[in-house]
């Protein structure tokens, strides 16, 4: 029987969500937890990667045991029983064939900057002393909508077999006092958002024109593109799966 499980963490003290040779990850301790409130070896397969320091409102993995057991209760346990930094929100079967990473139709991030000082956020958000110019990040931001090829916003040596993804949405808004970055894409390459956020800072600090996105973007050339931002700022928030599957969700 497969399971898909949805969970929020805060990726501080973690390598990322993959399980690492040398390092902890989110899911080296999902599995641990779950083999052992379950009493069987678990794997699980999770709808995308967060790289280290990146946090999760939401994200699905998939798993899959013959063994009976409440959902309620199970939930209770895990959470019971994992860091406080780690959070299961729900549990629920689906088809065998189900698949968390490939039938997952669209992903969301969410990139944070600080626009003054707080330290009661520090580990939240990213403070840019630099003040930006709003019109010209909107302007940049479209023009991201007209592209499919990110390669240049990807991390060196990433073992894709493509760069293409189709962003569905990207755009800016002043949260209180914070610029929030929103992008919702089908698939996102390695680092692409915290370069695509680092390319855009540099927009609007003026440090390069707006058109010249445009040829960073066909150079397919990272070292064309803007610094990488800081990790702790970054956000999984949300992902999406087509309604047919949904429905069989119980």
């Amino acid at each position: 029987m497969r399971y898909f499980i949805e969970l929020s963490y805060n990726g501080k003290a973690y390598h990322g969500w993959q399980i690492q040779p040398n390092a902890i990850s989110v899911q080296e301790v999902l599995e641990k937890s779950l083999s052992t409130l379950l009493k069987e070896p678990i794997t699980t397969m999770g709808a995308g990667r967060t790289d280290a320091g990146v946090h999760a409102k939401q994200l699905f993995a998939h798993f899959n045991t013959e063994v009976s057991f409440n959902i309620p209760k199970i939930i209770y346990k895990l959470n019971s029983f994992l860091p406080e930094d780690i959070s299961i929100q729900n549990i629920f079967r689906v088809k065998a064939d189900v698949h968390a990473r490939f039938h997952a139709t669209s992903r969301e991030y969410l990139y944070r900057i600080a626009l003054e000082k707080n330290p009661f956020n520090t580990e939240q958000a990213f403070l840019l002393k630099p003040k930006l110019d709003i019109e010209k990040l909107h302007e940049a931001t479209k023009i991201l909508l007209n592209y499919k090829d990110f390669q240049c916003f990807s991390k060196s040596n990433t073992d894709v077999k493509t760069y293409n993804c189709n962003i569905m949405k990207a755009e800016w808004q002043i949260v209180k006092n914070e610029l929030q970055f929103t992008i919702k894409a089908d698939r996102f390459i390695r680092n692409m958002v915290r370069a695509i956020v680092g390319t855009l800072i540099n927009i609007g600090i003026g440090k390069i024109e707006v058109e010249t996105l445009h040829d960073i973007i066909k150079s397919k050339n990272r070292s064309e593109a803007g610094f990488s931002v800081p990790a702790h700022a970054l956000y999984l928030t949300a992902i999406e799966y087509p309604e047919t599957i949904k429905l069989n969700f119980e």
